[in-house]
């Protein structure tokens, strides 16, 4: 079973609603606008960071709009310095690359080593879309939907400021 059959059978298993569209390969958010399928700020950016020594691993997720500000993320959930997490944390912690990450992929963190964060003016949103561990598609669904999806897998949501 790949990844992207795993995410969709647990959303299923879940009863949450959601639309799958394929497209090319999107790896990041002007890819999505080249091929017009992020109307009204739909699609989520996704950061996989790490600390400055690498002992902690954190998923934030933003509106598409808005500014990956690191030293705002970093004071916001209080943390060292922050960078992006290199393609073998990546593969490690979510097993998806770069141009895949999205919380779609905590379903792979068995070690309940990552962090998540979503910026507090995603909560309530009807519609947003995330990778299902691959770049070829968009899984859009609520929060309340990525929500108890990110929730079943025993992860807990924070909310910071963005």
């Amino acid at each position: 079973m790949t990844d992207r059959e795993k995410i969709l059978s647990r959303l299923d298993e879940l009863n949450i609603e959601y639309k799958l569209a394929e497209h090319k390969a999107a790896f990041a958010m002007e890819d999505y606008d080249e091929l017009g399928i992020n109307k009204n700020d739909e699609i989520c950016k996704n950061l996989f960071l790490r600390d400055y020594k690498g002992n902690r691993h954190m998923l934030v997720v933003l509106k598409g709009s808005k500014n990956a500000d690191l030293v705002l993320i970093r004071n916001e959930i209080n943390s060292s310095r922050l960078s992006f997490a290199s393609d073998e944390r990546m593969r490690k912690h979510l097993n998806v690359t770069t141009g895949s990450v999205s919380p779609l992929g905590i379903i792979n963190d068995e070690n309940d080593a990552v962090e998540v964060y979503f910026d507090r003016d995603l909560k309530g949103a009807e519609r947003l879309g995330f990778h299902p561990n691959d770049n070829t598609a968009t899984v859009f669904m609520s929060f309340d939907g990525i929500s108890r999806y990110v929730e079943s897998t025993g992860h807990r949501i924070a909310f910071i400021n963005v």
